[in-house]
């Protein structure tokens, strides 16, 4: 930006010293020898930029050679300043733009378990945006010059290119990812990019966008761990609004959970996620018993098994193993000490009453 504004702060000086020059030399030419307008304008004209026609009017005194000197100096040093503003616009304009190049192309080689993003379009866009919203780490791959400002000014790492092609997924960081997605709208070249990921980074997970049903069983065949098709997942979510108008609201509910804990918060509860660990002192005890020993610190509202989440009957009489993850609402002043805490089974204190976390009442 500063670079910016020099250059045109000289090109403007130079332009306008220019003018003045030039006004200066015809009002000159007029009036010191008494030439007309026309014959003035004539003798800046060939005197400054050097044509070399000779003299309107044959420069016989001293005064007027004199003068003829500086409209020289004046008039051309004015035009070469302006010039050289204008060079070094562009100029630093195209190392600015080459530093911005090798920089973000440094924090790319850096990046390791990230996510490619083939295709910075319709689901692309949004996708981006969800993907720092959780702070994670991606690129962008497209091909459209546009669509790659467009990701730069929103300050996401990008490489311009055909995804396609083994070199621009490699410039990528495809063999230091651990995601990639095409969500181009062209089936065919989401397949062939699924292809060309596949065979550089066999451990990659690869999410594919597909436009048809047809398409799905050729994506994972040309080796997608899963494809997701839009089209199919707004007939199917039109539908539920239809039949399950009640049942679908509240599953929108629970996707939004990030609302909903922004909303606990203002009344002093939170909503989080608590994963079991191995040497956690709640594992064999059932549900009703943790929430009955966290004594009203925290309320269980799900939770995750190995064979999936659990019904709602099912829930408090739920016996807890290593690898549970409980959704949880708690008190913002309790829930952080109970989360810490229920891992290793220190001491806390809830509401008064010193415990060993794990212990029965």
């Amino acid at each position: 930006m500063r670079a910016s504004t020099s250059s045109f702060r000289r090109i403007a000086i130079g332009v306008s010293f220019f003018a003045i020059t030039c006004l200066i030399a015809v009002t000159g030419y007029a009036m010191t020898p008494g030439w007309n307008v026309l014959d003035a304008i004539y003798m800046v004209v060939i005197t400054i930029f050097g044509v070399g026609y000779g003299e309107v009017q044959p420069l016989d005194s001293p005064e007027l050679k004199v003068f003829t000197i500086f409209v020289i100096v004046g008039g051309t040093s004015s035009a070469i300043f302006a010039v050289g503003g204008f060079i070094q616009m562009v100029t630093e304009g195209e190392i600015q733009k080459a530093l911005g190049e090798r920089k973000q192309n440094r924090e790319i080689e850096q990046l390791e378990g990230h996510t490619i993003i083939c295709g910075y379009g319709r689901i692309g866009q949004p996708l981006a945006q969800n993907l720092s919203k959780s702070r994670q780490k991606f690129v962008i791959v497209d091909l459209d010059e546009h669509r790659i400002a467009m990701a730069q000014e929103e300050g996401y790492l990008v490489v311009q290119g055909n995804a396609t092609e083994e070199q621009v997924l490699k410039a990528a960081g495809i063999d230091r990812a651990r995601v990639l997605t095409t969500v181009l709208p062209d089936d065919a070249l989401n397949v062939f990019i699924t292809l060309t990921a596949r065979t550089l980074n066999r451990e990659l997970e690869i999410i594919a966008r597909g436009e048809m049903m047809s398409t799905e069983s050729k994506l994972l065949q040309a080796g997608a761990n899963r494809v997701v098709l839009p089209a199919d997942i707004g007939a199917l979510r039109i539908s539920h609004l239809i039949t399950q108008p009640s049942a679908t609201e509240l599953l929108d509910e629970d996707l939004e959970r990030s609302s909903l804990s922004h909303h606990l918060s203002h009344v002093g509860l939170n909503l989080t996620d608590l994963k079991l660990e191995d040497q956690s002192p709640l594992i064999g005890q059932t549900v009703s018993q943790l929430e009955k020993q966290s004594q009203g610190a925290l309320i269980v509202v799900a939770v995750k098994a190995a064979s999936g989440t659990l019904s709602s009957e099912e829930l408090k009489r739920h016996t807890l193993q290593t690898g549970d993850t409980l959704v949880v609402i708690g008190h913002e002043g309790e829930l952080p000490a109970f989360t810490a805490n229920f891992i290793q089974g220190r001491e806390v204190t809830y509401r008064g009453a010193r415990k060993k976390v794990g212990q029965s009442n």
